[in-house]
């Protein structure tokens, strides 16, 4: 008796101390949401037209409420807040947790801590696709120019280098190894011809270039803010039902087999989907770096590699890093600066402190469980 009452008191321990654990990975990804929303808040009022916090949250009721104004000056302020602040801030927390994802499912399937949404080369293939339209005026869709002509090429181009990975694995098996260097081989081809392309276009198209392959959420709307959220949208759902079996992933092929996975097909149905969302999401932003290959890391920092938990924890992360690197880079000089200027700045030695500091920690198996 005393030593089944022993057992049952270890027990109740044992849960008490799994709760809380469980407890404190929720908590990061509610505090990370609950700071999202107050970067959310800054965003909109953020920018050169000096319309400061009350006065846009004024113009935000007054536009749902239905009292639009009249006058030339607050015609002017209700566009800038309502149809350029609060569609750039929306997009980018979506872009921000599509990314974040993806990273991390990534950097699951592939054992890599260098691995992100980018790994396959889709950012090289988006690139080709926009200077294509911007210094050629080619369109793979005939009679479109301008924004859209650059939107097109760059999604479909985007996802050329996934075609090639999914067709190699057809005759060879869809290992690790073979996605990533298969993405480097594309990746190295479309950054050749894009730097070709770049050398002989107009001198005024390279800055617009220039800006693409940086990345902003300057150009986002209302028009395409449901593409990017719907891409928000399926990455985090698909990934959560796929984590499970991400985890399998993570540890081994052999482990996945002896399991009744096959590890080859499921790869590539998570990178398909990695690249539909992201090439869905680049294709109105540009190539913003670093948030789908530092995001993951920190999440792992705070909830372990379990993906049940380290997916919607990246999402959160995600998100709010995008949130705030824009306001940065809205605040940066007179004009502002690409967001991909800030996140590559901010990312990289946060991105080396992070992987130096806590490596072993959070790439250890162990946290997988």
């Amino acid at each position: 008796m005393v030593s089944r009452f022993d057992d049952m008191f270890d027990n109740s321990g044992e849960i008490r101390q799994y709760n809380l654990r469980i407890s404190k990975k929720v908590m990061f990804g509610v505090i990370c949401i609950a700071l999202a929303l107050v970067a959310l808040g800054l965003e909109i009022c953020l920018g050169k037209a000096g319309i400061g916090f009350i006065e846009s949250y004024t113009i935000i009721w007054d536009h749902i409420t239905g009292n639009i104004p009249t006058d030339p000056a607050g015609i002017q302020k209700d566009e800038i807040v309502w149809n350029l602040r609060i569609p750039r801030a929306l997009g980018a927390f979506f872009i921000g947790m599509t990314l974040a994802v993806c990273g991390a499912a990534m950097q699951s399937i592939m054992k890599n801590p260098l691995a992100d949404p980018y790994t396959t080369g889709i950012s090289s293939g988006a690139g080709f696709g926009a200077i294509l339209a911007i210094a050629l005026g080619f369109c793979l869709v005939p009679g479109i120019s301008g924004y859209n002509a650059t939107v097109i090429n760059a999604f479909a181009f985007s996802l050329l280098p996934t075609l090639a990975i999914v067709l190699i694995s057809r005759y060879k098996r869809a290992t690790s190894t073979t996605m990533i260097l298969t993405g480097l081989g594309v990746m190295y081809t479309f950054s050749a011809m894009t730097s070709l392309l770049m050398l002989v276009a107009d001198p005024e198209d390279h800055k617009t270039a220039y800006v693409w392959n940086i990345g902003t959420v300057g150009a986002i709307t209302w028009d395409n803010i449901i593409y990017i959220t719907a891409a928000a949208v399926v990455a985090v759902i698909f990934m959560q039902i796929m984590a499970k079996k991400i985890n399998i992933l993570a540890m081994s092929d052999a482990d996945a087999a002896a399991l009744g996975l096959d590890a080859g097909k499921v790869r590539v149905h998570i990178l398909i989907v990695t690249a539909l969302t992201v090439a869905m999401a680049v294709s109105f932003t540009g190539s913003i770096g670093f948030v789908g290959l530092l995001a993951p890391h920190v999440a792992r920092i705070f909830v372990g590699s379990d993906n049940r938990y380290l997916i919607p924890a990246s999402a959160a992360f995600g998100g709010m890093l995008l949130l705030y690197s824009d306001c940065l880079a809205k605040s940066v000089g007179v004009t502002g600066v690409p967001v991909g200027v800030v996140t590559a700045a901010v990312g990289g030695p946060l991105f080396l402190y992070v992987l130096f500091r806590h490596r072993k920690k959070i790439w250890s198996r162990g946290n997988a469980h």
